[in-house]
């Protein structure tokens, strides 16, 4: 789907959409909990049905309801599972360790450019503790063994979701078994938000024929939050003069990108932004930048693995825009030029694409976004919700 945008001041209120970060930890911890959970969620989109039927598959029966998710958790663990990941890098790393805790012969199928994402170091540690496995093909993963327990080394600098994935795995090993955390951890608000939910959700010990000495204890009816990441670009429309309000946010969230809310009025000057704990943020940030006094940002390196080359998307995005940007090995420029329009390739990004669309609202020619459907991996009504603000676009045929 490719779109064009013609620039148009948005107005109204936005409910934030529940956050995917947040719905991916509770819908796994629910599925291996002691008794049946209720999920309020008021929106689903493509990586949160991705961890649905995966769970589904590994024997919950997660049933989507008016009200979100009816979770009946895992009785038995099948010997062997075939698990489609689709595009979510977050469905993969946290559920692999677990299918490796729990001793399934299990097969991850992959989509998109989840295939080239990396799993090192977590793929040689769970070899190093047990597990083999393999690629038959270029879009599988088998994970076959068992893990055992002991001690988890792990970098804390690659990924925060390969920590996630232990965190929800060692419950299934026993008590002893640990995390050992080498090097800064980056992206540390992502690893306390799932220690907070495996709070909600009380790991006790009991015997069970499920693989391994504990299992969450459930609260029966859980709450979605509101989701910061993709709220952002709601907030950032706001901060360029859209007449735009945010309802369903919670301010005390452990959710990393709260932050947003602080950084964009210090926008107003050209600053520094380390992009460590916030790479999601960076596409939304640079237009709100370009649109200022323009802005530095650091730490980029794992822009590169997302689901786009967040760091070439995000200067092609600009520069299409009429914008300007650079980058070096670590560093992240973007310059206060202004935007004036043009046609932007979202690179199957759905933070580029919805990125773009707010930048549309500041700019005086039409904006073009390539590959817009896009959106749907993390927020499928974007664009109807962008229309019922007040915003203009139509099918752009090229």
């Amino acid at each position: 789907m490719d779109i064009l945008i013609h620039p148009q001041k948005l107005n109204g209120l936005i409910e934030a959409i529940p956050s995917k970060s947040q719905a991916h930890r509770l819908l796994i911890c629910a599925a291996f909990a002691d008794k049946p959970t209720v999920l309020k969620c008021s929106e689903t989109n493509r990586d949160i049905e991705a961890t649905v039927d995966c769970l589904n598959a590994l024997g919950s029966e997660i049933l989507r309801t008016s009200y979100g998710y009816s979770i009946e958790p895992i009785h038995t663990v099948p010997n062997s599972a075939h698990l489609n990941c689709c595009e979510s890098g977050s469905t993969l790393r946290f559920l692999l360790p677990i299918v490796g805790a729990l001793g399934v012969d299990a097969t991850f199928h992959m989509e998109g450019r989840l295939p080239q994402r990396p799993l090192s170091p977590l793929w040689e540690e769970m070899e190093r503790m047990g597990c083999s496995l393999s690629r038959s093909t270029a879009t599988t993963i088998r994970c076959q063994g068992r893990l055992t327990p002991g001690e988890y080394v792990i970098p804390g600098n690659i990924s925060s979701q390969y920590i996630t994935g232990l965190l929800l795995a060692l419950p299934h090993l026993n008590d002893s078994s640990q995390i050992k955390i080498v090097g800064t951890l980056e992206s540390k608000p992502y690893v306390d938000l799932t220690q907070q939910v495996i709070r909600k959700f009380r790991v006790y010990s009991v015997p069970e024929n499920i693989p391994g000495q504990q299992k969450f204890r459930s609260p029966e009816m859980v709450i979605v939050e509101g989701d910061w990441s993709n709220a952002a670009f709601f907030l950032a429309a706001k901060e360029l003069g859209n007449q735009v309000h945010t309802t369903g946010l919670f301010y005390d969230s452990a959710q990393g990108d709260r932050v947003v809310n602080s950084l964009l009025p210090q926008l107003k000057e050209s600053i520094t932004i380390s992009a460590a704990d916030i790479p999601d943020l960076v596409p939304i940030l640079s237009i709100v930048a370009a649109c200022r006094k323009g802005a530095v940002f650091t730490d980029i390196q794992r822009l590169r693995l997302k689901e786009s080359d967040r760091v070439a998307s995000v200067i092609a995005m600009l520069e299409a825009l009429g914008g300007k940007a650079k980058a070096d090995e670590n560093t992240l420029t973007v310059y206060g030029t202004g935007l004036t329009g043009g046609t932007v390739d979202s690179a199957n990004d759905h933070r580029i694409a919805m990125s773009a669309a707010i930048a549309a609202t500041v700019c005086s020619e039409p904006v073009v976004i390539l590959g817009a459907e896009c959106v749907k991996k993390s927020y499928p009504h974007f664009f109807e919700e962008y229309r019922r603000l007040g915003g203009t676009y139509e099918q752009y045929l090229r």
